[in-house]
């Protein structure tokens, strides 16, 4: 008897479209009709929007996805020098008056995505109704950054451009991302290969990020002007910690950090995403999927 093989994953259809933000062209993925509640899904650091094709997989409600490629990643326009981190919530503020005009919005970012989600729900805390962070809480920063050390790091870094590790092809891409993460699904590796990657000029296979995102910030990263900006935050906050993630990584030995950093956020859930590592919307989208559902279900009711 014959075996046959096993058939492709069937992914939920999206499109995308181009939009003026601010004298760039963004590129925007969206998925669901677009009579249905919108939800802003916002990308981490040299990611882009279809790393969340296998949660939106796993949502059971109607939802309108909206799903940007920040400036510099993605489809969205590359500068081919160091970018301005602040310029990432004026995008996001631009996205989305474009998309709803009025009223509150619902946020959900991962990693850099919720480092802009975060502040921005601080700074317009009338235009997010709902907020979750996936896996971050603020950086750490070495203790021995100081200002001087950075700006000359920083100035040693406009000397040549820098560059991005490449591969012979999508299949040696998706070989490399199942090596450096063992939870990932040759599967799943297979069609982030294609997605968030992109063929050079040369033919080899890329992350389709600016490699001018590796570029250290010449500026010291204060938590304190951070957390003053989410203790404005008026929206419930759901926290999405993986299990093998950054924040555990980061505050597991620090339990008083990771406290106060919580208790910025005055109306908070905590949800623990099992056996995953930082990128959970790859290791486990139906623990995340049903976690966001969840929330965004009871909040909103």
């Amino acid at each position: 008897m014959s075996v046959q093989p096993a058939s492709a994953p069937v992914h939920k259809p999206s499109v995308t479209e181009q939009l003026p933000v601010r004298g760039l062209r963004y590129t925007v993925r969206r998925w669901g009709p677009a009579d249905a509640p919108p939800l802003f899904l916002l990308h981490g650091w040299m990611d882009s929007s279809p790393t969340f094709q296998f949660v939106v997989d796993a949502l059971r409600g109607d939802w309108q996805v909206i799903a940007p490629d920040w400036r510099g990643f993605g489809g969205s326009t590359w500068f081919g020098h160091p970018y301005w981190f602040p310029d990432y919530y004026a995008d996001l503020e631009v996205l989305l008056d474009h998309y709803v005009p009025t009223g509150p919005v619902r946020l959900v970012g991962h990693s850099m995505g919720a480092a802009v989600a975060g502040v921005y729900a601080g700074l317009r805390p009338e235009r997010v109704g709902q907020l979750a962070m996936l896996d971050f809480l603020g950086l750490k920063p070495p203790a021995d950054a100081d200002s001087p050390f950075l700006l000359r790091k920083w100035l040693d870094g406009q000397r040549e451009a820098p560059q991005l590790r490449t591969y012979a092809d999508h299949a040696a891409f998706a070989r490399r991302l199942c090596a450096v993460n063992p939870r990932l699904t040759p599967a799943r590796a297979e069609f982030l290969a294609r997605h968030v990657g992109r063929v050079g000029a040369d033919g080899r296979v890329e992350m389709a990020c600016d490699p001018w995102h590796k570029v250290s910030s010449p500026f010291v990263y204060r938590i304190e002007d951070v957390m003053a900006c989410w203790r404005l935050v008026r929206a419930p906050t759901l926290m999405l910690f993986a299990e093998h993630g950054y924040v555990n990584e980061r505050f597991g030995d620090d339990p008083d950090a990771l406290q106060r950093r919580l208790d910025c956020f005055a109306e908070r859930r905590v949800v623990t995403i099992a056996d995953a590592g930082h990128n959970l919307q790859h290791d486990q989208p139906e623990q995340v999927a049903a976690a966001l559902e969840d929330f965004l279900r009871t909040e909103a009711a």
